[in-house]
């Protein structure tokens, strides 16, 4: 389908900035005759802390990096194009305290690191000649206790538009629709459009808002057109409405979304000239010129959340299976590419996880794009109890500057994967009256903005226990033996567990370690989960955290560098209670048996603590074909032995039959295997990306998976081998990482040790088509070169 082109441009700033590490005094890096030939060549999304060296005087919670002050700078062309257009510098985010300026001129400063912001620069810029753009960073202020990096991190653009246009996160698309009974119920959706027009000319305007929405399958469903006025220098806000019979509606497993086209049209003579038409009139021989065009998706879905019976997702109860975690991943910090974040996502939903919290700041536009395509539900969190203007200190911030909390609702509200905004985390401030105070001024701007959601925070305090919640549901970090209590004191509230499972396990590790930071992977110790599962009134709960991250290095502190409470590590390589949570949250039959590694050599005839997790009712373990016995599977718990260790030949079977000494099954039915094998040397080398086509985008990234195998084939588990990676081609390699919470090399490298048989390369394609080669070496090892075609 055919839709009018935009004279709106988005021209993309990330390529080619200059990079100074270090504070310059006198801001002379701001003129524009400065001499930055010598600077370093950096592209962004950037995060250069990560370039530091690991030293244990620097700050443990940020991992022990060195944070200081750096400049970036850029020399770009305006297009000629630009002359009489409205100029827009736009940042998707940078750590943090920055202050812009361009050619020269002062544009102003943004505490946050992690909101977007703007600056108009029609005025001073030149279109079709040379500018420059300078931008001091200074990350020293943290705003959280976990590594936050440092530099412009996310994206930047220059956005060209014409004097009127729909204003910036100008749309909100609110879809209302009766609760679906049965698959099979018609129903009809109410669309409700809201849009913002900007008018940055001198006098009056007149104009049409032409509203297309397009259904999942590409096709047009409704069109909307309506007259309106915009004052001069000024704005105006037009309410549209539509009804979509039979929608497709958004959910976790059928994530359908809709996109709304809107046009901003004016009528005009046959030269093109503007018409001064009444409102929603079009002059006799005047015809439409197009004067802006901006598309948002959306999806159209129920939420409902019960106090007694938890959450409904269109009609259907769900329980909300969540991971938290912060935006940092493996090689590239807080950098992380967009092609990134649906690879993160999927890993997630792989285990039955449905929910993502994000901890504890606005996300990337990406990570919202991908759980909106994906089908993963969303909590998202405000940073602070405010602003990031928010002081430290007892008193906290006042109600008058909620900026980045409204950002953050403009920017996010039409992204249907949302289903709760949490606006703080364990602010000690939040109890006290001024904090009440305080979130009672955030609550009237988040319902200023959006009110199709529940608000909600994360806290741990006592206060849970005998206070009537003036959230709309409630939020219990931890507190898990107090959930009979809380339900009894806020019986009309909903509640759920917004941070719970902060176990502490190394991947492959299988006795602590403090000397060497290593966490025993049988500290299973924290089962929040089996707290809530079998309480109908906890809508579910977030586990604390899906990916290991940087920085909070607990319980050790150094050597560790990176926290251990990941799901997965922070590559994205599962531990063992990952497979623990999938047998909690997945239908598809599995079974995993833990300790993933059967190599204990000094351990010959001592016995061996083996757990099988599954979600089938019964397991069976054998060892070299021998059978150690059938035992049931707790709901939401394991079975365990107790094997005395010989090498060879682990598995488990698991059965949904389930047999009993007095009725036993002599053919039960198996419905899913794992084997551990004792493992031979280390003899070859393994990459496993999810894909081997990327796109010609200079942006497009991906992981590549890395493992140490014997000559069968088979993981080394105890392996450590270096391996060093070469690229051809038109790509580059963004960074590498293992996994290891203690490994000090720098993650900006072409080389990397295993750790327990396993690293990672995370590369990225250039701006044009082609074949890129990896190869991944280790002396001693047969080598491994994949090719992966740029298109």
């Amino acid at each position: 389908m055919a839709f009018p082109l935009s004279p709106r441009q988005q021209i993309p700033l990330d390529s080619d900035w200059l990079f100074h590490l270090h504070d310059i005094p006198g801001n002379e890096a701001t003129a524009l005759a400065y001499d930055d030939t010598p600077w370093q060549h950096v592209d962004v999304p950037h995060d250069y802390v990560l370039d530091g060296a690991y030293d244990r005087t620097n700050d443990e919670k940020h991992g022990y990096l060195p944070v200081e002050i750096a400049w970036y700078r850029k020399h770009l062309t305006v297009p000629a194009s630009g002359q009489g257009k409205i100029l827009r510098l736009d940042f998707d985010g940078v750590f943090r305290d920055s202050e812009v300026w361009f050619n020269g001129q002062f544009l102003g400063e943004h505490p946050s690191g992690f909101t977007p912001f703007s600056y108009d620069v029609t005025k001073i810029a030149k279109p079709g000649a040379e500018n420059i753009i300078a931008v001091r960073v200074d990350p020293r202020q943290f705003e959280g206790h976990w590594y936050e990096g440092g530099g412009i991190y996310r994206h930047v653009r220059l956005t060209v538009l014409s004097p009127l246009h729909v204003a910036q996160y100008g749309t909100y698309i609110i879809s209302t629709v009766p609760e679906p009974v049965g698959q099979s119920a018609s129903v009809t959706a109410t669309i409700t459009i809201q849009t913002t027009v900007q008018n940055e000319q001198p006098q009056t305007a007149n104009y049409q808002i032409l509203s297309q929405l397009i259904a999942p399958d590409g096709e047009l469903v409704a069109t909307i057109k309506t007259g309106a006025t915009a004052p001069a220098s000024g704005q105006t806000q037009t309410e549209q409405k539509t009804t979509i019979q039979n929608p497709q509606l958004w959910s976790l497993d059928t994530p359908n979304l809709y996109q709304l086209r809107t046009t901003i049209q004016q009528s005009s003579d046959r030269e093109g000239a503007p018409i001064a038409n009444q409102p929603g009139r079009d002059d006799e021989g005047a015809h439409q010129s197009v004067i802006d065009t901006t598309a948002a998706t959306f999806g159209i879905r129920t939420l409902r959340y019960d106090p007694n019976k938890g959450f409904f997702l269109n009609g259907q109860h769900v329980e909300i299976q969540g991971a938290a975690n912060h935006q940092d991943f493996a090689g590239v910090g807080i950098a992380v590419p967009d092609s990134l974040q649906p690879w993160r996502v999927e890993k997630l939903k792989a285990m039955g996880c449905n929910a993502w919290r994000t901890a504890h700041n606005p996300p990337s536009d990406a990570l919202l794009d991908a759980c909106d395509r994906l089908g993963m539900m969303v909590m998202d969190e405000n940073r602070h109890l405010g602003d990031a203007y928010t002081s430290h200190s007892p008193h906290g911030t006042t109600a008058t500057n909620l900026s980045d909390l409204a950002t953050m609702i403009l920017r996010d509200r039409n992204h249907p994967s949302i289903i709760m905004w949490s606006l703080c985390n364990e602010e000690g401030l939040r109890q006290r009256p001024e904090g009440r105070r305080l979130f009672a001024a955030m609550k009237q701007v988040v319902h200023r903005y959006d009110n199709t959601r529940p608000i909600t925070c994360a806290i741990n305090s006592d206060s849970l226990t005998n206070r009537i919640a003036d959230e709309d549901i409630i939020g219990v970090n931890y507190r898990y033996r107090d959930y009979d209590k809380i339900h009894q004191a806020n019986p009309d509230f909903a509640m759920f567990g917004s941070e719970a499972n902060n176990q502490k396990t190394t991947r492959g590790e299988y006795a602590g370690d403090k000397s060497t930071g290593m966490c025993s992977c049988y500290d299973l110790s924290d089962r929040t989960w089996l707290e809530q599962a079998d309480r109908p009134f906890i809508c579910g709960s977030f586990t604390w955290t899906g990916f290991d991250y940087k920085g909070e290095p607990n319980p050790y502190g150094w050597p560790d560098v990176a926290n251990h409470t990941g799901l997965m590590d922070s590559c994205g390589f599962p531990k063992d209670k990952y497979y623990y949570f999938e047998s909690c949250w997945s239908d598809k039959p599995m079974v995993h048996i833990m300790p993933a590694s059967w190599n204990w050599p000094d351990k010959k005839g001592q016995d061996i603590r083996v757990l099988a997790f599954s979600n089938a009712r019964q397991v069976e373990l054998f060892l070299n074909g021998k059978s150690l016995g059938t035992k049931d599977v707790p709901h939401d718990d394991y079975a365990e032995w107790e094997v005395p260790y010989q090498p060879g030949r682990l598995m488990a079977k698991a059965y949904n039959s389930l047999q009993t000494a007095a009725d036993p099954d002599p053919d039960p039915q198996t419905v899913a295997t794992d084997v551990v094998e004792t493992a031979g040397a280390p003899a070859q080398i393994e990459l496993s990306p999810d894909r081997t086509t990327l796109r010609a985008n200079a942006e497009d990234a991906l992981v590549v998976p890395v493992s140490i195998l014997d000559a069968l084939g088979r993981v080394v588990p105890n392996s450590n081998n270096r391996v060093k990676f070469d690229l051809s081609g038109n790509g580059r390699i963004l960074g590498v990482s293992n996994g290891n919470p203690a490994d000090h090399d720098p993650d900006k490298s072409n080389q990397r040790n295993a750790f327990h048989g396993h690293c990672m390369v995370v590369i990225e394609a250039g701006a044009q088509p082609g074949t890129i080669q990896l190869t991944a070496s280790s002396p001693g090892l047969r080598s491994a070169p994949i090719d992966f075609s740029v298109k």
